[in-house]
């Protein structure tokens, strides 16, 4: 069982670092608190789930998958000789790269408020492209 553990840890910290994340349990901490609805988890079960010391439940599992853009039992068992059962994902246009998927959840992890002062930023920033382009 204890390389059960490892080899999640393997496939955790290689999710991470797919989205140009520190596979640190600070990180792995913050991200996971922030999409999950259920109590908290504790910087230490990050790091037990990083350090290979411990498998999180299937509703944590799930939502480690969601956000590190994998799906649970790719996270939890490997890729190899297992049934892939899972529903169809969004399907992004190639320049859409990991990093700035991530960055589309956590828009919309954002509270509406947030999102659209985000939203504001960006038009902002659009509208001066536009103007440098076309001078």
């Amino acid at each position: 069982m204890g390389d059960d553990r490892s080899e999640f840890a393997k496939r955790l910290a290689a999710a991470m670092r797919a989205l140009g994340l520190e596979a640190r349990p600070s990180v792995l901490h913050a991200r996971f608190n922030s999409r999950y609805h259920g109590s908290s988890v504790s910087f230490q079960t990050a790091s037990r789930w990083l350090r290979g010391k411990a498998i999180p439940e299937q509703d944590k599992l799930v939502v480690l998958a969601q956000v590190f853009r994998t799906d649970p039992q790719t996270l939890r068992f490997g890729g190899k000789g297992h049934l892939d059962v899972r529903e169809p994902g969004v399907v992004w246009p190639d320049r859409v790269g990991l990093r700035d998927q991530a960055l589309f959840e956590d828009i919309l992890a954002l509270s509406a408020k947030q999102r659209e002062l985000l939203r504001n930023l960006v038009e902002v920033f659009s509208e001066e492209a536009r103007k440098r382009k076309s001078n």
